[in-house]
């Protein structure tokens, strides 16, 4: 979630908040570097690493729990570097022709969003494999990445008048379908952590409809209010698929349960009042308009928690902290909410924890800092780098020094002077030596609960 130029808290250091990709990490954007922290534990807030440098980072995004870390700066938007956190070392970078709004990770691809173009890297060795142009305008750097290695989607806007979605298939580089998901505008969009369900809000930010991927047939719809449009800052399903989670720009976070007719529990007795009401109700609801009938088959919210601010851009996760699913809210205002979430009674979620994340501290929270014998380094550049572009250019050439020309709406392989040119470290390393998947120079940064 990209805060940088949004009108809040003057004191904050924020300019960026996010979770991993399976929500067992924290990345924060400062306007002095980035930090990381574990998400562990409810009680405290295990920092795993803060950058402590003179950069101003907007993005930041790290490949599950590996020391890999993508990041961009306010002072080079156009710039994106990959870089090795653990031993603070720049792996390589890329410049594109506009700057970038969203970087998306998974274990074989690498996204970059720009407002009328993504591009798709191989994550092995951060070669452009396509290049999708003339996109509808994107101004906020709206898409998502499937983190399953079998489905591993790409979602985008189709349009920037109504809220279709387009799904990209990033192995075949090819697209897949096109979901026409509501009437207006997209806001969010996030796929489940199988790549089978995406979720999707529009601009208004009433009503949130769940489809089935690749297909395209719509799920479920669940209605998040009926007094008042809101913007939807985050969707996030929990890792089962059970639930999902919606923040917006009002106090409210809500959770839905995805179960269909059968699933749920069984219905009072035939003879019971409240099930004369439901019936009555829906066979009255048989005579109404459609958009009004609509009303009465969409869903409710399961569950609620209460922010203690509005109108804060936040980002909202649902994880399995010591194997009890919990609400995360990562807010503009510089802290981390962790709500209790009963997944039998649903109701109102109690606040369990408020941690801080640009350094100010509040009661009952607890930040715990990298232990004393690590030290941090800046981000370091290695000398008479060589060029990636000549190299990725000479690979794919034809012999006549040509590279390959595709469709002209999406492009693989293009000339790099046209997007994105980059550059990798180490003097004659070449394609085959950098390996960014390679467990033995990224292995997982593990660490102990007391």
């Amino acid at each position: 979630m990209n805060l940088a130029g949004q009108a809040g808290d003057e004191q904050s250091d924020l300019l960026f908040v996010n979770f991993n990709q399976d929500c067992t990490s924290l990345a924060v954007g400062k306007k002095t570097g980035y930090r990381l922290f574990s998400l562990s534990s409810v009680e405290k807030l295990d920092q795993i690493y803060d950058s402590n440098a003179c950069e101003d980072i907007s993005i930041v995004e790290r490949l599950f729990s590996s020391s890999l870390v993508a990041i961009v700066s306010l002072s080079s938007p156009r710039k994106l570097k990959v870089c090795h956190f653990k031993k603070g070392t720049e792996i390589c970078n890329y410049s594109y022709s506009n700057s970038i709004l969203a970087v998306k990770l998974n274990r074989q691809r690498l996204v970059v969003c720009l407002e009328e173009s993504l591009y798709i890297h191989n994550i092995r060795d951060m070669k452009v494999l396509h290049t999708i142009r003339d996109t509808p305008p994107n101004p906020q750097g709206l898409c998502a990445l499937s983190i399953n290695n079998d489905n591993c989607f790409l979602a985008y806007p189709g349009s920037n008048q109504i809220g279709e979605v387009q799904i990209f298939d990033t192995i075949n580089l090819r697209a897949v379908t096109m979901i026409p998901a509501h009437d207006n505008p997209l806001a969010a969009i996030t796929f489940n952590a199988q790549g089978t369900k995406i979720a999707t809000a529009s601009e208004k930010g009433t009503v949130i409809r769940v489809f089935s991927v690749p297909d395209g047939q719509k799920l479920f719809e669940f209605r998040r209010g009926m007094k008042r449009c809101v913007h939807i800052y985050s969707l996030a399903f929990s890792t089962d698929s059970i639930y999902l989670s919606a923040s917006s720009n009002t106090e409210t976070v809500h959770i839905f349960k995805l179960e269909t007719q059968k699933d749920s529990k069984p219905q009072e007795d035939q003879s019971s009042w409240m099930s004369y009401v439901n019936t009555a109700t829906k066979q009255f609801a048989t005579y109404l308009p459609s958009p009004v009938t609509d009303m009465f088959n969409q869903g409710r919210a399961f569950a609620v928690c209460k922010l203690p601010n509005q109108g804060l851009k936040n980002v909202c996760a649902i994880a399995n902290i010591q194997k009890i699913p919990r609400l995360l809210v990562a807010s503009q205002d510089g802290y981390l909410y962790i709500y209790n979430l009963d997944p039998n009674e649903g109701g109102e979620c109690t606040l369990l924890r408020q941690h801080g994340l640009d350094g100010r501290l509040c009661d009952g929270s607890n930040v715990s800092e990298p232990p004393s014998g690590g030290t941090d380094r800046p981000l370091t550049q290695a000398s008479n780098p060589v060029s990636y572009a000549g190299s990725l250019k000479r690979a794919e050439s034809s012999g006549d020094g040509t590279p390959p020309r595709h469709t002209a709406d999406s492009q693989p392989f293009q000339e790099f002077e046209q997007g994105a040119t980059g550059q990798d470290l180490g003097t004659g390393a070449g394609l085959n030596a950098l390996r960014l998947d390679d467990d033995n120079e990224f292995p997982p940064m593990t660490h102990k609960v007391d």
